[in-house]
C-alpha cells in the first residue's frame, strides 16, 4: 500500500491519483495516516449495499436453542 504526506499529495495530485489505481493509497499528516485515496470503482465495491443491522448480525446457519426453565422467581424486594 502507498503512503504519501499531505505536503507531498498537495504537490503531485497527478502521482497520488495513479498511485490509486494500483490500491489504497494512506496519506498521512504529521506522520500519522489521516486519509485514503481509492478509486471510484473500490469505493464503490467496500460500501456496496449490505442490508440492514439486522441483516449483518443474522447468522448463515441455524442455532438451536432451548432456555431451560427458571427454577423460582425473584423475591420481591422487604423495604
Amino acid at each position: 500500500m502507498a503512503t504519501l504526506t499531505s505536503r507531498d499529495f498537495n504537490r503531485d495530485v497527478s502521482a497520488a491519483k495513479r498511485a490509486a489505481s494500483d490500491g489504497p493509497v494512506v496519506i498521512t499528516d504529521r506522520g500519522e495516516p489521516a486519509f485514503v485515496l481509492l478509486t471510484i470503482d473500490e469505493y464503490r465495491r467496500l460500501t456496496a449495499a449490505r442490508g440492514g443491522i439486522a441483516e449483518r448480525l443474522r447468522l448463515d446457519v441455524d442455532i438451536e436453542f432451548e432456555p431451560g426453565r427458571i427454577g423460582s422467581l425473584p423475591r420481591a424486594a422487604e423495604l
